[in-house]
């Protein structure tokens, strides 16, 4: 697989070594920010008083599907030290539908909302996010959910409710191009892709936001995979995809709010265990 993917790269128009080398030292300073001695002069919007922006978007559709909480009817296999055991990434997939349940609880736990902190000042979430910031937007395309037409949705927290946004004449080939033509990927039962609505985070952190951000969505990922683990579902957290593909199918603007990451969830079996193991005969192949 790995020598397949060389051969397909030999056959392109490679980036110039010096400008990948420029760009990852860019990437490294950028992880660094702005250290706090740089930062005397700064001060964030929050500071000065600005307006907050809304804690999350606003709807967009007026279809809406109301989300079962009854949780306490879900098969939980395993305690805690169990679920952490089971946490891996699954990229084989039975192709079964997942149940609006499971799905619902998936939600709530990569996502939903438990507080409401102020007015409307900050939301207390089942994950953890800088000052409560909670930058996130949830969007699916789903092909196989119970209860559920294929289409793409958005998730809406406050509310523990989804709204259909549109159909997709192929839900297969449009999950493939949206993550840099990963065929495995399309054979899910639902794809999660969370964007960050970034001014969310600026607003508070601002030139340090950004960093902010990426430790939040991982907190996102890991109750995803968390969830996944306790239903015996199968997750493979995903940052291959294309910007644009993403943008265009959710309808954003590629500046104030953009695809940051994704993942692949459905239905699994032990069976294919071996199948799993394909994924890194590279690894015996050369040795490593």
């Amino acid at each position: 697989m790995r020598a397949a993917i060389i051969k397909k790269r030999e056959g392109l128009k490679m980036m110039d070594e010096k400008r990948i080398q420029t760009l990852i030292r860019e990437g490294r300073q950028f992880l660094h920010c702005q250290s706090l001695a740089d930062q005397d002069d700064f001060v964030s919007d929050q500071q000065l008083k600005k307006p907050q922006p809304p804690l999350v978007k606003v709807a967009m559709s007026e279809q809406r599907i109301m989300l079962p909480r009854n949780f306490e009817d879900l098969d939980i296999d395993g305690d805690f030290t169990e679920i952490l055991s089971r946490r891996h990434s699954s990229r084989v997939f039975t192709q079964q539908p997942i149940s609006l349940l499971q799905l619902s609880y998936l939600l709530w736990a990569s996502q939903g909302v438990k507080e409401i902190r102020g007015k409307r000042y900050a939301t207390l979430r089942t994950v953890p996010s800088g000052g409560a910031r909670h930058g996130f937007e949830t969007y699916l395309i789903v092909r196989m959910c119970e209860g559920l037409d294929c289409g793409v949705y958005h998730y809406l927290p406050m509310e523990h409710t989804l709204e259909f946004l549109h159909r997709i004449d192929d839900e297969e080939q449009m999950i493939s191009d949206s993550l840099c033509g990963q065929r495995w990927a399309s054979k899910a039962s639902v794809v999660f892709y969370w964007s960050l609505v970034a001014y969310r985070c600026e607003w508070r952190y601002g030139i340090r936001a950004h960093r902010v951000a990426l430790i939040d969505v991982g907190h996102v990922g890991q109750n995803l995979y968390l969830g996944c683990a306790a239903l015996n579902l199968g997750v493979c957290g995903i940052a291959a995809f294309d910007d644009k593909v993403c943008s265009d199918i959710f309808g954003l603007d590629k500046d104030e709010e953009f695809i940051i990451y994704t993942a692949p969830v459905g239905t699994i079996s032990s069976a294919d265990i071996e199948k799993e193991s394909g994924f890194y005969r590279f690894v015996e192949e050369e040795g490593l």
